[in-house]
Parts: structure tokens; sequence; C-alpha cells
């Protein structure tokens, strides 16, 4: 065979049969495994259980640490943080006109029990929903299962506005508040609740 010149880069011909090596295999469709559907007993306990530890961290009153000089208290002190007090927006607020907003952390809160599924930071609160989000993937599973089994729920965010600027300093309030509530929808409760919107 005689390799002709393109250019110069050699073109080299297939050889035959070089795209029929697995001519003798038959393929079948790609089967989609079924999506596991929690129980509706599992579904009541998991969310009992974040339920009784969330309500003992709202009912335990913070350790008072005595200081021989009077001190400010941190208004970014977790401990002074209700996510729970807060006042709620429905989770479609980002599809409202606005502006990009300002600095804040957030709660993704299901009031009708009360949970707290989810706790976030961002320094534009109108845009950080607008694109993807893994919370809002959790959030559609979270609603299909309720929907499936006739549970009711009633997802909305809360923003608590005076969060720092700065994000290294946002971003360890948000990890605080996190372990606080352990939060199930957030990556370092996984271990604790699972994963079952994931």
């Amino acid at each position: 065979m005689d390799n002709q010149l393109v250019g110069t880069l050699p073109v080299i011909p297939l050889e035959p049969n070089q795209l029929n090596l697995f001519s003798d295999l038959t393929l079948a469709p790609a089967r989609r495994a079924e999506a596991l559907v929690m129980s509706l007993e599992a579904l009541l306990k998991w969310k009992a259980q974040i339920l009784d530890y969330q309500q003992r961290v709202r009912e335990s009153k913070p350790p008072l640490q005595v200081t021989l000089f009077d001190i400010a208290p941190n208004h970014c002190d977790p401990e002074r943080i209700d996510p729970f007090k807060l006042h709620l927006q429905p989770m479609a607020f980002y599809r409202m006109p606005t502006d990009a907003g300002s600095a804040a952390i957030y709660f993704v809160i299901d009031n009708a029990m009360p949970l707290l599924l989810y706790v976030g930071e961002t320094c534009h609160s109108g845009k950080r929903w607008k694109g993807e989000h893994g919370c809002k993937q959790y959030l559609d599973s979270y609603h299909s299962l309720h929907h499936h089994y006739g549970l009711q729920r009633e997802v909305s965010i809360a923003f608590w506005w005076d969060a720092p600027t700065d994000r290294r300093s946002r971003q360890e309030l948000e990890l605080s508040l996190i372990l606080k509530w352990r939060s199930p929808f957030n990556k370092e409760n996984w271990e604790r609740w699972g994963q079952p919107f994931g």
C-alpha cells in the first residue's frame, strides 16, 4: 500500500476489517438501575432523628465564658444565630428580579417539622442559586419522595445578612453552623445522616 502525503503528514489507509474487530459481539441496550426509594418508615425515622438533634441544639444554652474584661459580644457568634427565627423566603427567590445581592449565610429549612436541611454562604445572595447548586438536586429528590408518600413539606430559605464580607471568615462561620446544626444536605454531615437524596 502506498502512503499518500498531505502536507507533511502521511495518510495511512486502514487495514481491511480494522473497524470490524468486534463484529461478532451483540450489543444489548444499556439498562438503567431502578432508583432506590427510601421507605416511608425510613424517611420518617431519618427526619425524626434530625429533628430531635436540632431541637436539643435549640434548647441548650451555650456555655457562658467568664472574662476579666468586658468584651463586646461577637455578632458573628454561631451560638447567637438561630436560623428558625429568620425571615423565610420562597425557594424561587432567585428567579425574582434583583441585584447581585450581598454577603450572607443562608439556611434551607423544611418548616413543616421544622428541619434545617442545608447551610450555605455566599457573597452574592442574588446570584448563588441561579446556576448549578447541589442542594437543588437534593431538594428535588426530597420533594419527590415526600410527594410519593403524600407527606407535607414547606421548604423555604432564610438569609442572615450580617455575614462577614471576608470570604474566609464567612466560610469559617458557615462551617461552625453546619457542625452545630448537623444539616443533612451538607457533605460534612453525610457520614452521620447518610446521603439518601444525593
